[in-house]
């Protein structure tokens, strides 16, 4: 066995790793989440028109300028309006034409329930259904060969790529030879796109997923076409349109890229004219000014604009409303905790954005026991926006520091704390940013505290493999040594956690090479007498505080050597 000397000059010659906890591995959404996408697309645009019912997108009342010829003429039109959402396209149609009919479909149940729910909804002009067009057959609900147009606006890019060939296949059997399908949706190089690739939200090339769980697809002219001809239609209109929104308040401008395109069914094994060598007119007709060469800048509220709240709050400072309020309620102390919502929290790489149940726990224990920290200088690890612990600890400690290395999540932090503590406990609560063995960062701290701390806790820090060794060599900078604080007791490392892709032994190895040796862990103890367990002492007798948290948590009690 290493002697002390040993074990302090190895640690001497190696330079303590840096580490931050959230992940900034890659740009790529997880295998995990992209199938969970995938599996759960229809709960996501669901839980979007929950929010957003009818008031999200403006009333398409462009389609008749842009394309008022195919619905205008002698005789019925019949219509299918694909992705219908909550009916901006079709009543603006059905007010305009007095002869069409429009079929209208949507995966998500409450879109169609809310078509079904609005003021001009009429059975004899709107048949309204639910139909998953990757799944399900359409033919079920609309006669084949029975539709004159196919309306699908900012529709097709909520689809895989690869299921794109369904949806058109489905499509292609209602539709009447020398049919058309009227496109528009998003274009590459579009504002959104540009955000999404530098916030890890790519699924694949061009397909992106919204902080809500909803996805977006960036077509090409030239991906668009050989989709549709691949699928027996011929091009008849194709273009790139652009467009600036401007707020001239504030100075911005914020371009947006859109294809718009006709494409017509051709007759059943006569395809015709759909070489690549054909000519790809422009998509916009002859009275809308705008073409893949020109650009018009239009006012913020212009209805052609499908634009996301994100968009919205990144350009002109409109708030979205991506966060929610979690009460806290301990045995002694309640909080209001603001935390990312959960529909956001898929597709944010930091952690510390939201409260983890370790957390939870961690802070009902020092709310039943200001004991543990009681006139004692205390540091919290990876602390997260909520911060509980730390506020817990402030009202018995002297001196204590939430730290994380994540700024976002401490701007929250800084929010949550001035919202819940008054002065005095506000007073001896301070935050600081911490990525752990980054030394300017710790030589930070320990400018704030000279003397060390007796204890430092950490909830929920020991998931990375890569941080473990960062962790502890952190915790050993920064505890406090040589100080007496009571018999028997010396400063204590107090880990909550669930074990994921680190493993108990794994964490004692590493705290063992800092000096820090385990004395007792929860639920399974040292000794196996739950009378001689620190922790155990810290759970009223009847048990009912531990069977109100998930049976996965564990706790760890390290002193130093």
């Amino acid at each position: 066995m290493a002697s002390d000397a040993q074990r302090q000059h190895e640690q001497q010659q190696e330079p303590n790793p840096t580490m931050q906890i959230y992940s900034t591995t890659s740009n790529m959404v997880s295998p995990f989440w992209r199938e969970k996408y995938e599996r759960e697309a229809k709960k996501y645009w669901d839980i979007f028109f929950k929010r957003h019912q009818d008031k999200f997108f403006k009333d398409r009342h462009y389609l008749d300028k842009e394309w008022g010829r195919y619905f205008s003429g002698s005789g019925k039109r019949v219509v299918l309006e694909v992705g219908c959402g909550a009916g901006n396209t079709i009543f603006p149609l059905v007010a305009t034409y007095p002869d069409i009919f429009v079929h209208a479909c949507d995966f998500s149940p409450r879109a169609v329930n809310l078509v079904k729910l609005h003021k001009d909804f009429t059975d004899s002009r709107i048949s309204a259904f639910v139909c998953d067009l990757t799944a399900d057959d359409l033919i079920e609900h609309v006669p084949p060969s029975s539709v004159d147009i196919v309306t699908m606006i900012f529709v097709l890019s909520a689809v895989s790529p690869e299921k794109m060939p369904f949806v058109l296949q489905n499509i292609r059997k209602v539709l009447k030879p020398n049919g058309h399908v009227l496109f528009r949706d998003y274009a590459t190089g579009d504002l959104a796109q540009e955000r999404f690739s530098i916030k890890d939200q790519m699924i694949s090339e061009n397909f992106y997923v919204r902080g809500d769980g909803t996805r977006a697809f960036y077509f090409s002219n030239d991906f668009l076409a050989d989709l549709f001809k691949d699928n027996w239609f011929d091009v008849e209109e194709l273009g790139l349109c652009c467009k600036q929104v401007e707020n001239r308040s504030r100075e911005l401008v914020m371009n947006r890229r859109w294809v718009q395109a006709v494409f017509r069914l051709l007759d059943f094994g006569h395809p015709t004219g759909t070489d690549a060598g054909n000519e790809v007119e422009p998509c916009i007709q002859e009275n809308n000014g705008l073409n893949s060469e020109n650009t018009m800048r239009v006012p913020v509220d212009d209805s052609e604009i499908d634009m996301s709240e994100g968009i919205a709050f990144s350009m002109f400072g409109v708030p979205p409303t991506d966060n929610e309020i979690i009460d806290v309620n301990l045995k002694d102390d309640s909080f209001k905790i603001r935390v990312l919502s959960k529909e956001y929290q898929h597709t944010c790489k930091s952690t510390g954005l939201m409260l983890w149940e370790s957390a939870y726990l961690m802070a009902s224990i020092l709310s039943r026991n200001l004991n543990i920290v009681s006139g004692k200088r205390v540091l919290e690890l990876g602390c997260g926006c909520g911060g509980i612990c730390s506020m817990v600890a402030a009202r018995s400690a002297d001196l204590v520091i939430a730290s994380d290395g994540d700024p976002k999540a401490l701007d929250l932090l800084t929010d949550n704390i001035s919202s819940n503590l008054r002065p005095p406990l506000v007073n001896k609560l301070s935050t600081k940013r911490l990525e752990w063995g980054n030394m300017e960062h710790i030589e930070a701290i320990k400018a704030e505290n000279q003397k060390g701390f007796e204890v430092i806790i950490g909830t929920d820090v020991t998931y990375v493999p890569e941080a473990i060794l960062p962790l502890f060599a952190t915790a050993k900078e920064l505890i406090a040594t040589n100080c007496v604080l009571g018999e028997n007791e010396a400063s204590a490392l107090i880990l909550c956690h669930v074990f994921r892709r680190v493993d108990e032994p794994s964490i004692v190895s590493a705290a063992s090479r800092y000096g820090f040796r385990l004395v007792d862990r929860w639920p399974s103890g040292i000794s196996g007498d739950s009378s001689e367990s620190i922790i155990w002492s810290w759970f009223p007798k009847d048990g009912n505080e531990v069977c109100n948290f998930s049976t996965a948590l564990n706790i760890m009690y390290f002193q130093v050597e």
